[in-house]
């Protein structure tokens, strides 16, 4: 089952149920026919915890004195650097209510006939047992939550249920129930224990047949063929009318918003799949149970199937937190944010070759929205024009706020390049070229390294002075230190990436110069590329974070290609790195990295250890440790991309076919790419061969790359590489060889 997933019972927890979204409405489906629930979620949902007004503090005229003391070899420096404020978590994202069709008690098992499932290819969830038929879909179209459920003679009571686990207990609740000529009309209010913010969700009940009357919180429904609900939420200061939403909600029946919907929906997500040889004999099986065989060809389809839908229904409006667009409890974990050191890119990092521009366009309104408070974190913190991007966000205030010893994350610089790269690299998708809000973003950046890297090191180049690598530490030094390998990728990235694309800029020649005056990457003594670049900082290799190969990836920097010693650095770096806490993406991103230095055991290596730690609940979304531990999105969203990076990788300049390829997996077919030069991709596979066929949307020249064990045929013995002419329009079909 390619195309979805289904279960042979109602899912008893929370993390369980089926999920559907359209980028801001989120909901979670239980699918039980005796207590019928959906949790309903929605991404402005934060609660207020004093965090909303925190503005970064006022440090520049002490960054002066910490930059001569890290410099002058004082390791412990930057601890008094923003000490004595308060650790402040960004407002926490929490779940609306949950609406509620009671007939009796849960059914919560197995039962013959009972059968639970979503379609990826629509984004309806649908359960059914007996009469009983359950329908769920969140709308691209009408921005609802729309659930039918058909039985005859249904009787069962209807209501908006706000008590969720983790609630606080200062809640202000309230309702309204209207009836109306064909059912009723149920608003819940739930105001905030700060007593200035609310959020009003209502549902509009349509019943065919039947009688429809107030009964305790909601409503009563006896002896109706059916029943419809539309629902919505708003959070805002003071009380979102409810009248006005009800107002707004749509007319029409489920099939009419269904077809509606669907027709958005399955655009965007059937652009690309992944089909793989000997799994046919288990699609049919229910997810729980392929959960089971890790190794099963039919569990990878899945998954990659379940990742783009997740992601494409987590993003919208915003693009996904640590939690996707989901969470049944208020008490998320880490506030249920956007963790923008790692997690975030690492979740969206299929969207652009998996063809999946929306969520380019949603990751797009989180940065430009917080552009202001960047500018803000650099002129209060470093005395600097620009952009600082902060580590945490609630996708309202991009304010940086994470101050604390262990974790100094307002001394991360190299987050406004890390953050622009996606948008970046979507531009490459599309035209080639970054457009003028784009181009704007990347000439700030440009212009906070201008004023920030002000100092230089003993031998006169450029030194990165705070500098943090996340969230890891120096064996023998403290959090804050120089020339954190991360940071200084990220300034000469963003240096000449803002020259190239703004060359008429006035300071488009300053920036090249300041490029070319930071130092090299530094290789240890272990023959490892170093997390710090600087003399006597130690390395501490067991750690779930590699923030000191963004040169290779996402950038591209460091390649086999271009720079085979640094390569080589590079995956003796990654060798030597240890899985800490076995955190998912960690995992996933050691496979991406495994993947451009062309190391397939290595990313099977980690793959297999998410496919096999029990990372993914029933419902295909996953957990942030082994063992089911923690609900969040990271391994659902970020495993698409490390079954491409294996097979298929592309720059403005280079395609190469097969880099790391999976030998548990030695027959498929990958269709639907895009390639950051402009062409469509499809590609399939086998032990005898590959054929790629490439659809380019503008003319180029590439350089073609083939992984050890293929070569394209008409060169087979003349090298590893080729030079590709594309002709926008025109077809150009690729066949690889063993080598």
């Amino acid at each position: 089952m390619i195309g979805g997933t289904w279960e042979p019972a109602p899912a008893a927890r929370w993390e369980d149920a089926y999920l559907s979204g359209n980028g801001s409405h989120g909901a979670m489906v239980y699918g039980d026919p005796a207590d019928d629930r959906v949790i309903v979620n929605h991404h402005g949902l934060v609660r207020p915890n004093g965090s909303e007004s925190v503005r970064p503090p006022e440090l520049a005229d002490r960054l002066g004195r910490l930059q001569d003391a890290l410099l002058d070899g004082d390791v412990t420096a930057a601890e008094e650097f923003g000490a004595g404020r308060p650790l402040v978590w960004v407002q926490p994202f929490h779940p609306a209510f949950q609406t509620r069709i009671r007939r009796g008690r849960g059914l919560h098992e197995a039962v013959a006939g009972y059968r639970r499932e979503v379609d990826f290819t629509t984004g309806e969830v649908s359960a059914s047992y007996e009469a009983w038929h359950s329908r769920v879909f969140v709308s691209r179209s009408d921005d609802v939550v729309v659930q039918h459920v058909t039985d005859l003679a249904l009787s069962a009571e209807v209501w908006l249920d706000p008590r969720l686990p983790g609630a606080p207990a200062g809640l202000a609740v309230g309702r309204s129930t209207v009836l109306t000529p064909d059912g009723a009309r149920l608003a819940l209010r739930v105001g905030y224990p700060d007593g200035g913010t609310a959020y009003t969700g209502v549902t509009v009940a349509r019943v065919d047949g039947g009688t429809v009357s107030v009964a305790g919180d909601g409503i009563r429904v006896e002896g109706a063929r059916s029943l419809t609900l539309t629902t919505r939420v708003r959070r805002g200061a003071g009380s979102p009318d409810a009248g006005a939403l009800w107002a707004d909600l749509p007319d029409g029946g489920y099939a009419a918003l269904l077809a509606r919907h669907r027709t958005a929906h399955r655009a965007a997500y059937g652009r690309a799949s992944l089909t793989l040889r000997d799994a046919a004999g288990e699609r049919e099986l229910p997810g729980s149970e392929l959960l089971r065989r890790p190794k099963s060809p039919a569990l990878l389809e899945r998954l990659f199937a379940a990742g783009r839908y997740h992601l494409l229904s987590a993003s919208g409006t915003l693009p996904p937190r640590l939690t996707g667009l989901w969470t049944g409890d208020w008490d998320t974990a880490w506030s249920g944010a956007f963790t923008t050191n790692a997690n975030l890119n690492l979740q969206i990092s299929s969207s652009a070759v998996a063809a999946l521009p929306e969520v380019g366009e949603a990751h797009a309104a989180l940065v430009y929205r917080q552009l202001p408070d960047w500018r803000d974190n650099a002129r209060a913190i470093f005395g600097a024009r620009g952009i600082v991007a902060p580590s945490h966000t609630d996708g309202e205030s991009g304010h940086t706020r994470h101050f604390q010893r262990a974790y100094p994350l307002h001394l991360w610089t190299a987050g406004a390049d890390w953050l622009l790269q996606p948008l970046l690299e979507h531009a490459e998708v599309a035209t080639g070229t970054p457009d003028a809000r784009l181009t704007g973003a990347l000439v700030e950046a440009a212009l906070f390294y201008e004023d920030f890297l002000t100092r230089e090191d003993p031998d006169g180049q450029l030194a990165v002075v705070p500098s943090y690598s996340p969230e890891n530490r120096p064996a023998n030094a403290s959090w804050g230190t120089v020339n954190a390998t991360m940071d200084i990728a990220a300034a000469r990235h963003a240096l000449t990436t803002a020259a190239a694309h703004a060359p008429d800029h006035p300071s488009a020649g300053h920036w090249r110069a300041l490029a070319g005056r930071l130092p090299g990457y530094l290789v240890n003594a272990d023959g490892a590329l170093a997390e710090w670049a600087w003399p006597g900082l130690e390395e501490t290799y067991d750690h779930r974070h590699l923030s000191h190969l963004y040169p290779v990836w996402p950038l591209d920097e460091i390649n086999p290609y271009d720079t085979p010693e640094e390569a080589a650095a590079a995956h003796r770096a990654l060798e030597l790195r240890g899985s800490e806490n076995d955190s998912a993406h960690g995992h996933l991103h050691h496979a991406l990295i495994a993947a451009r230095l062309r190391d397939p055991a290595r990313v099977a290596g980690a793959l297999d250890a998410v496919l096999g730690g029990d990372f993914f609940h029933d419902s295909l979304m996953s957990a942030h440790y082994p063992g089911r531990d923690v609900y969040n999105a990271d391994a659902a969203h970020t495993l698409p991309s490390a079954v491409v990076e294996s097979l298929v990788q592309s720059t403005p300049g280079r395609l190469v076919l097969l880099p790391a390829p999976l030998a548990a997996y030695p027959t498929g077919e990958l269709r639907g790419l895009r390639t950051r030069f402009g062409a469509g991709l499809d590609l399939s596979w086998s032990e005898a061969g590959a054929t790629a066929v490439l659809r380019p949307s503008r003319d180029v020249r590439v350089d073609l790359r083939t992984g050890d064990a293929f070569a394209l045929t008409e060169t087979r013995a003349g090298g590893p590489s080729a030079s590709l002419e594309l002709t926008a329009g025109v077809d150009r079909v690729l066949t690889l060889g063993p080598r």
